[in-house]
């Protein structure tokens, strides 16, 4: 009897370490960031998004139905240049140990350098990141998140979408991206 409490014992406390993962996840920053100073975050409903006219296709109001949520945080430079760096490679090293996220494509635009990630299979995406940051405006880190998103249809309503910015106050973010 002993043997066999013994034997439980030991299988159950492997179980214990093999199950608890110290991976770092995006949702982990993302909750994380909201409560550190000097971060900018904003989760926007998909109430929030509009198309620009109702002369669109069906295949664009559906994947705009097929996002639930949007969540932004970023880290404007000024006034956080030591904490900067931290976080950019904090994201960075998320993107990279996570098998997860499976990269999209990489861009520069206005010296911004950019990474667009995704989650879920080419055809059904789960989740797309954009991933961006420059020495003189910050980092950040925008989600979308969907069911069975189409990433063509995704560009396409993209394209034919707008924010109602007032309700939202998107103006905290001008500084980041007007910084260069």
């Amino acid at each position: 009897m002993r043997k066999i409490t013994k034997i439980l014992s030991l299988l159950l406390l492997v179980l214990m370490i093999t199950s608890c993962k110290n991976e770092k996840s995006l949702q982990g920053y993302l909750v994380e960031s909201q409560e550190k100073t000097g971060f900018i975050t904003v989760d926007i409903p998909t109430s929030f998004l509009q198309l620009k006219s109702d002369d669109v296709s069906d295949e664009v109001k559906a994947t705009l139905k097929s996002i639930r949520k949007v969540n932004v945080v970023a880290l404007p430079i000024k006034g956080n240049e030591t904490t900067y760096q931290v976080e950019k490679d904090k994201l960075k090293s998320i993107f990279k140990d996570n098998k997860d996220y499976k990269s999209l494509m990489s861009m520069k635009v206005k010296g911004m350098n950019i990474k667009l990630y995704y989650t879920g299979n080419t055809d059904s995406i789960d989740e797309v990141i954009a991933f961006g940051y420059n020495d003189k405006a910050g980092v950040g880190v925008a989600r979308l998140l969907g069911d069975n998103m189409n990433p063509a249809k995704i560009i396409e309503m993209m394209n034919n979408i707008k924010v109602d910015a007032d309700d939202i106050n998107l103006g905290q973010f001008k500084a980041i991206f007007n910084s260069k």
